[in-house]
């Protein structure tokens, strides 16, 4: 759920904290973070301002975990102190999870999430798939710049200014050489911290504070490089020494000009931690640093669930809308697994899903592909969900024949059975099977007998809303509720085209062959009259010019005729007008009637007055806002969902770009143009158009180039030297993090950079190479909806301003123990300080 903060502390914190999300069901609540890269590294940081926004002043603590391990623990107790945490990790697959857990006090919520690549190549030795570093602190030394972070360090790492009374500090203008080990920045090892005297050591201090687990292992990193000029006879020679043991972790360090380089340890156990360069007896100046790293090692001990599964059973729980608390990796860890799934480790202890029980679940449809690719799958159980079909993948089926799966089914969960007798324990499944085998005798007499009537009839077969009465829809999901289907009439019948159009081209002749319409019959005349001697062409498209017209009733509508020249024939017409008399949806363009008269063939319209989503993105004038561009999307979606989902047999649009997407006077966009749809099935013989695999995916990715131009504002094909295709223009600029280069300047800034990038990382996973890796069409609305959902809830705090009110309170756990305060630096770094870098995804 999302809220506000306080008004009382609205005014005290940069806008970026004004919201936040708030997770009141469930223990266990999870963002799921893409695009990512198997095996490559990422700095994650998560930030938490409470700012009593849900009115109990009850500040709460949780956990937060990546993926199925740890991270850390949030202990909120000053109502606006800004918590943050961050933490470098590799991925292991590829998305990362970052996950909220409730513990005792109050509800877990977030203000910011942010994730930023690194370099394979960082922090190499620590953070790999083994273990992670959760940042502890970072220190720059010997400079009077609060802070240090994008984009003098390109990875958005916060260097904080740490300094001593007691210490020089020195600096240079001079350049260092790359870090290939840790990527310092220069600038950090520009400056640098000496001591007074060569005897006296440079020494550092910490306490552990919120880490009061004496095995907590520290990992400190030492960063030092030369950066005076010495001269031949003098010596800069030190060694470190740690927590005033005996001996020397490291000896005899001569720093080299203007090379970065480093040491490194690992301390554990202790309250108070010390590291001290002492000079060597043989030099003859003080020791130097640079600046300091200190990371927490947390191993990640927790092994994710088999991959395969994590996917099956997520598309399962898209395919259903499945309402349970499932978030996270479904088996690990084990006190948050998913409601209804079971696991078992394998034999290189890897956890699988082997028992699934959906019972009494919702499930409406077919039983999905997916369930077949659970292939460690013992059990499956959909008792209580009437309006699923028990029709099984051949794979399923030949496991239940091998007797490796258990596949429970009816319309109402089994009683219970005594356990004295081995015949009543199996009676149950035998019971259901028997009651399947009934069920499915019944429903094919009831398609013969539909058969026979419609043969008989030729009349329109009225689907209604499914009850206790009437069965099942052929609309198996919620869509079946708020829409009817028509099933199209066999036009062919054995007959050729030209024996068809003779059939249909009088108004009011029955016979076997013809489509039986329920929108208005026009004749020629007809039309004629409604557009005043097709006086006003608003287009022209393959099918033909289409005009406004008006009806008697002064309804204003669109009349698409069909031209001589045109390639579509009678066929593509009786095609593209079944499919647009069965399906009926808000966000499609709605078909009011049709004319076959002699020699005429059109379609009528509703009329749309603001014409195409293509000419509103090219209007100057009048350029559509952030908001309107991310409805209009949504309700596209929307219209595509329906023809994917609701549709039996679905339907691909095949068509998808903007210039097929049109708005009414008030906006609202509909999706227009069936007339390249196709039926296909669930198993459908594959199909090829312009050299691509045909299916619902492939206007999703049609669909994610829509997008594209929405967040632009430019065409699919750009022109010019940096030009070409939209999806390629849009990778190369956020390859540098410059999300800001792609947005249509025409929007002026006015937007909520959490719903940009939301929708640009919508577009980039619905533009994917392989169709598998694409999301479908209700996936697609969901993202869509949260980001709209975004832009609305920030709309009001926006402002083209950029003078912002810095917070009087704010908290940072201090670890080092310096001499001056830390305050500022936490300020201009999190409340909105020069150079913010990328912004939160």
């Amino acid at each position: 759920m999302n809220y506000n903060i306080a008004s009382k502390y609205a005014d005290d914190v940069y806008k970026k904290y004004l919201t936040v999300r708030s997770f009141p069901n469930g223990t266990r609540n999870c963002y799921t973070l893409r695009p990512v890269s198997s095996g490559s590294k990422y700095l994650i940081r998560a930030l938490f301002v409470y700012g009593n926004y849900d009115n109990k002043n009850n500040p709460p603590n949780f956990d937060i975990h990546l993926g199925v391990n740890y991270w850390d623990t949030v202990d909120i107790s000053i109502a606006d102190d800004l918590y943050a945490s961050e933490i470098i990790a590799t991925a292991t697959s590829d998305y990362l999870q970052v996950c909220l857990v409730k513990k005792d006090r109050g509800t877990p919520f977030i203000s910011v999430l942010e994730l930023r690549p690194l370099m394979t190549t960082l922090y190499k030795d620590y953070a790999n798939s083994n273990q992670s570093l959760v940042y502890f602190d970072r220190g720059n030394i010997g400079t009077n710049d609060t802070l240090v972070r994008y984009p003098d360090d390109p990875y958005d790492r916060l260097w904080w200014n740490y300094t001593k009374n007691t210490w020089t500090e020195i600096s240079t203008n001079s350049t260092f050489d790359p870090d290939t080990d840790f990527g310092t920045p220069s600038i950090v090892m520009q400056t640098a911290a000496i001591t007074s005297s060569v005897k006296q050591p440079l020494e550092l201090s910490w306490t552990l504070y919120d880490y009061q687990n004496k095995t907590t292992i520290f990992l400190v990193i030492l960063h030092f490089g030369e950066i005076q000029d010495i001269s031949p006879n003098a010596l800069r020679q030190f060694d470190i020494f740690y927590n005033g043991k005996p001996g020397a972790l490291f000896t005899s360090i001569v720093p080299d000009k203007l090379y970065p380089d480093w040491a490194r340890y690992r301390s554990t156990g202790y309250d108070l931690h010390n590291v001290s360069l002492n000079a060597t007896s043989n030099s003859t100046l003080p020791p130097l640093l640079n600046a300091i790293e200190v990371y927490v090692v947390t191993p990640a001990t927790g092994i994710p669930t088999y991959s395969g599964d994590v996917t099956a059973i997520n598309n399962i729980k898209a395919s259903y809308h499945v309402k349970k608390d499932w978030t996270g990796d479904p088996c690990v860890p084990s006190e948050f697994s998913w409601t209804g799934v079971t696991c078992t480790s394998d034999s290189i202890n890897i956890p699988r899903i082997t028992s699934l029980n959906l019972s009494s679940a919702g499930l409406t449809g077919a039983i999905v592909s997916s369930f077949g690719n659970l292939s460690s799958l013992k059990s499956l159980d959909v008792i209580g969900n009437s309006k699923i079909s028990t029709t099984l993948p051949s794979g399923l089926q030949k496991r239940i024949k091998d007797g490796n799966l258990t596949f429970r089914f009816g319309g109402a969960p089994p009683a219970s059975t005594p356990s004295n007798s081995s015949d009543n324990k199996k009676s149950p499944v035998v019971i259901i099977a028997v009651a399947g085998v009934v069920v499915l005798l019944f429903i094919a007499a009831v398609i013969m007998t539909v058969v026979c009537l419609k043969r008989r009839n030729n009349n329109q077969i009225s689907i209604a809303k499914p009850n206790e009465n009437t069965g099942s829809s052929p609309l198996t999901n919620s869509y079946a509720e708020n829409y009817t289907y028509s099933p199209p009439a066999n036009i062919s019948n054995g007959n050729n085209a030209a024996q068809n159009y003779a059939n249909i081209s009088k108004p009011n002749k029955s016979s076997e062959g013809m489509l039986n319409f329920e929108n208005r019959q026009f004749t020629y005349n007809d039309l004629k009259k409604i557009t005043n001697s097709f006086q006003n062409n608003i287009g022209t498209g393959g099918f033909g010019s289409v005009y406004v017209g008006t009806l008697e009733n002064g309804t204003q509508v669109a009349v698409k005729m069909r031209s001589h020249s045109s390639s579509q024939g009678v066929k593509e017409f009786l095609a593209e007008a079944q499919n647009l008399t069965r399906v009926h949806h808000k966000n499609l363009v709605s078909l009011i009637g049709y004319c076959m008269d002699e020699d005429c063939m059109a379609l009528v319209y509703e009329y749309m007055k603001e014409g195409t989503l293509q000419d509103k993105l090219t209007d100057n004038a009048r350029p559509l806002t952030w908001k309107q561009r991310v409805r209009i999307a949504y309700e596209s979606a929307l219209g595509l969902e329906y023809l994917h989902k609701a549709c039996n047999p679905p339907l691909i649009h095949r068509d998808v770009k903007t210039s097929n997407i049109l708005l009414n006077a008030n906006l609202e966009a509909k999706i227009a143009d069936f007339g390249l749809s196709r039926a296909f099935n669930n198993d459908c013989t594959l199909r090829y158009y312009s050299s691509f695999q045909l299916s619902e995916k492939s206007d999703v990715f049609s669909f994610g180039v829509v997008l594209f131009e929405v967040i632009t504002g430019q065409p699919p094909i750009i022109g010019g030297p940096e030009g070409g295709h939209v999806t390629n223009w849009v990778s190369q600029r956020l390859s540098r993090g410059d999300i800001e280069s792609i947005i249509d300047p025409r929007i002026h800034g006015q937007y909520d950079i959490n719903s940009v990038w939301k929708v640009t990382d919508l577009a980039r996973k619905c533009t994917e190479n392989s169709s598998v890796n694409r999301p479908a069409m209700n996936v697609v609305v969901m993202e869509l909806k949260e980001s709209l959902d975004l832009e609305i809830s920030t709309e009001g705090t926006r402002s083209e301003s950029t003078a912002y009110n810095y917070p009087h309170n704010y908290s940072r756990n201090d670890h080092f123990v310096s001499d001056v305060s830390q305050n500022s630096a936490f300020e201009m770094a999190y409340m909105g300080g020069p150079a913010p870098g990328p912004s939160a995804r």
